[in-house]
């Protein structure tokens, strides 16, 4: 059966975390019990895939998908060269509660899981309460060795940038960037397709094992950026109708804001396929075969075959390609 290509739309696969909440319920995204930390969106991971909800290929999860299309659908740029998957991760974050204070290594670390990506990743604030902060990186001067002792006497946020957000903030997280999401924020990441993370510092909370959650000292350590990986921050307010605003661009993900006032006709490449996050507002989508109603909090894979396609509506979208290869 050919089936034509169209903007699939996936059930979310839902996060269980200690510092999660029940924020995600406003995007009307289906919740099972539990303080739900992570809605992941599109994922081609193994700890979680997502399967199609709309269209000829509901209930297809997005690994049979890539199996099944190939670059056809996802592109040239559209696979990881390290593990042939789906290259980016797509989710949406409640933090009712601090994040531990954690880092990610690169592609080349040699400590990475077989077949796992390093995580570079971007955050786009869609909600904030007042006085809501992140930590973000280090601060001038701090070293490995100054690292090491300011964890081992116990006085690491010594160490760290305590940055204060609020909605419509962007930030760049390269890996090797030390970083935290504090509580009090809802936010959208867009990250390579990995789920490895090390943890520097965790309040001496207990997991829901009851246990503390295990520290990766040594590793972390290992893959911190002392002297700076790139990261970058930026207000987006200056994002007007009809025109995208890159707010981060990397090697493995570009992302641009757009604001959506009135038809906007745009179209996909054949190097990358498309995805759209629905930050505010609602819409619909068409394309030559369809039309697809959109909202708050919904995020769709556009194939990179798809074509032309036309966003209206009253919305802010986030629109993710992966860039060609240098």
């Amino acid at each position: 059966m050919t089936v034509k290509p169209y903007p699939l739309q996936f059930k979310a696969e839902m996060k269980e975390r200690i510092w999660g909440g029940r924020a995600l319920e406003g995007f009307g995204l289906e919740m099972p019990e539990g303080s739900i930390g992570e809605g992941w969106m599109i994922s081609d991971h193994p700890n979680g895939i997502t399967k199609v909800m709309n269209g000829e290929l509901a209930g297809v999860g997005l690994d049979q998908i890539r199996e099944t299309y190939g670059p056809v659908w996802f592109g040239s740029q559209g696979f990881s060269e390290k593990n042939g998957r789906f290259p980016l991760l797509i989710k949406l974050l409640d933090c009712n509660d601090d994040l531990s204070i954690q880092v990610h290594p690169t592609d080349a670390y040699e400590g990475l899981p077989e077949g796992e990506l390093g995580k570079t990743e971007m955050w786009y604030i869609l909600d904030a309460k007042p006085g809501a902060k992140i930590i973000y990186g280090l601060k001038d001067g701090i070293d490995r060795a100054e690292m090491e002792a300011a964890i081992t006497e116990g006085r690491i946020m010594d160490a760290l940038q305590e940055v204060t957000v609020e909605a419509g903030d962007a930030f760049y997280i390269p890996a090797g960037t030390v970083h935290a999401l504090c509580s009090g924020v809802v936010v959208a990441e867009i990250q390579q397709n990995s789920d490895t993370t090390y943890r520097l510092h965790d309040y001496n909370r207990l997991g829901l094992d009851g246990q503390l959650r295990e520290l990766h000292i040594e590793d972390s350590l290992n893959v911190i950026a002392y002297e700076g990986a790139g990261a970058e921050r930026m207000k987006t307010d200056s994002a007007v109708a009809g025109q995208w605003l890159t707010i981060a661009s990397s090697p493995y993900f570009i992302v641009e804001k757009g604001i959506v006032a009135a038809p906007w006709k745009l179209s996909t490449s054949l190097d990358s396929f498309v995805i759209l996050v629905v930050a505010d507002g609602e819409g619909q989508v068409k394309w030559a075969d369809g039309e697809q109603s959109v909202k708050a909090g919904e995020c769709f894979l556009l194939p990179a075959n798809l074509g032309d396609y036309e966003l209206s509506g009253s919305m802010t979208v986030l629109r993710s390609i992966v860039p060609a290869s240098v």
